[in-house]
């Protein structure tokens, strides 16, 4: 069966990249969660736009992530907003989803959310810090102030 990747699948490739698999592992497993599409001449077209919108979020090598880092430092403190009731408790949480939305809000650079680190669960108003991994040798730590909305 003949599949285009519209994720990173561990051991089968990434976004865009066009796989043979075997035909009950791309049924039952890749197709329904999402992870490909089918190879027709239709979704082959596709494959460039999935491959531009995974190019803006990618971290090309140590020196790109180290520029990335001096961006998300120079933002200072991130203000994320979410819905609080009274004594500052969030209904929810801040999710990474959260923080990568109100980093670009403040001129910062587009990130994946999946490099954003939140050590438990940010459930409350106040100040708090989450770790952006942007390479396996980078990681910034990033101050939110978390306010009431």
């Amino acid at each position: 069966m003949k599949l285009i990747l519209t994720a990173d699948v561990a051991n089968l490739g990434g976004p865009g990249d066009t796989v043979e698999v075997k035909d009950g592992y791309g049924r039952n497993f890749l197709l329904p969660r999402g992870l490909a599409i089918v190879a027709t001449r239709g979704a082959q077209k596709q494959v460039e736009t999935i491959r531009r919108t995974q190019e803006g979020k990618r971290i090309r090598d140590l020196d790109h992530a180290k520029e990335v880092a001096g961006q998300i430092q120079g933002l200072g403190t991130v203000r994320v907003t979410g819905k609080a009731g009274q004594g500052g408790r969030l209904f929810g949480s801040i999710t990474p989803a959260d923080v990568v939305s109100a980093v670009r809000s403040q001129g910062g650079p587009n990130l994946d959310k999946r490099f954003v680190d939140i050590a438990g669960h940010i459930k409350s108003t106040g100040d708090h810090t989450v770790t952006v991994r942007l390479h396996p040798d980078v990681a910034v730590d990033l101050p939110l102030e978390v306010q009431g909305g």
